[in-house]
């Protein structure tokens, strides 16, 4: 298979809405959550956050990647609650064995995977199947063949290794989204082994923000013509009267369309 470098021609456009779409039994909802100084307020989103989630905040000394952190806990909040047609301080999350969060009460039947990497948070948003989302800012790192090495299988590091050097970046991070979003959407992380008998869940990329890339796993995808990529706009501000949001103590939370293309199909053979 010929390989070529990603571009942005499969860039996301993403629609801004106050609302949670229809979501059909076998449809997919991706988010956009900002993360940056242009999103929620800070104090105002921490105070709706679960007891762990503002320990963990608290713990963070770098003020930036805690400001990041904090809005895209809050956004999730916000999205669910979208969804569940209630408050984002009202919401409940339980952990299944391996950390992966979900919510406690859930008559919906809804899956959901956060991923986070610099000033972008996405949210994947599924009926009934588990789902796992990965993003990854395309950043030069030195060490791509230990990693292919170390975490890819033996053909998945051959076969980087035999990418031309101007796209094995590229196709690393193809790979290593592809990596994550698997092992996020059954929960078993990145070092445990799949369950004996499982099988790999279908895995598709797309451009959520230039220099960035995205993976989606979930056992059986929808096309691509029914995806839906949405965005809240940032409502929280200073003095805003959200009391009656305040979450339960016990709670807690772990870590328009567009055109996606199914992993191993497009820009390198890595994943084929």
């Amino acid at each position: 298979m010929t390989t070529r470098n990603l571009t942005d021609s499969n860039l996301i456009q993403w629609q801004s809405t106050d609302s949670a779409p229809a979501l059909a039994p076998d449809g997919l909802h991706l988010w956009h959550i900002r993360t940056d100084a242009d999103g929620d307020n800070v104090a105002a989103c921490l105070d709706l956050l679960g007891e762990r989630q503002r320990n963990r905040a608290h713990g963070m000394h770098h003020a930036g990647y805690r400001e990041r952190y904090i809005r895209a806990q809050f956004g999730l909040r916000r999205i669910l609650g979208l969804y569940l047609g209630i408050p984002p301080g009202a919401i409940d999350f339980a952990h299944g064995p391996a950390g992966k969060p979900m919510l406690e009460r859930n008559p919906a039947g809804l899956a959901f995977n956060l991923t986070t990497t610099a000033d972008l948070a996405l949210v994947a948003i599924s009926a009934g199947a588990e789902v796992g989302i990965d993003c990854e800012r395309l950043r030069p790192r030195r060490d791509l063949d230990a990693i292919a090495r170390r975490m890819f299988s033996s053909e998945q590091a051959r076969l980087l290794l035999e990418t031309p050097a101007a796209e094995r970046l590229a196709c690393f991070y193809r790979a290593w989204t592809a990596l994550e979003a698997d092992a996020k959407a059954d929960g078993r992380g990145l070092f445990r082994p799949r369950a004996p008998g499982a099988s790999p869940p279908q895995v598709m990329h797309c451009i959520p923000a230039p220099g960035h890339i995205a993976a989606v796993a979930r056992a059986a995808l929808p096309p691509a013509e029914r995806w839906l990529t949405l965005e809240v706009e940032p409502f929280l501000s200073v003095g805003v009267n959200h009391h009656h949001d305040r979450p339960n103590p016990t709670s807690d939370q772990g870590d328009s369309r567009h055109a996606p293309y199914p992993a191993g199909t497009h820009d390198c053979a890595l994943l084929s």
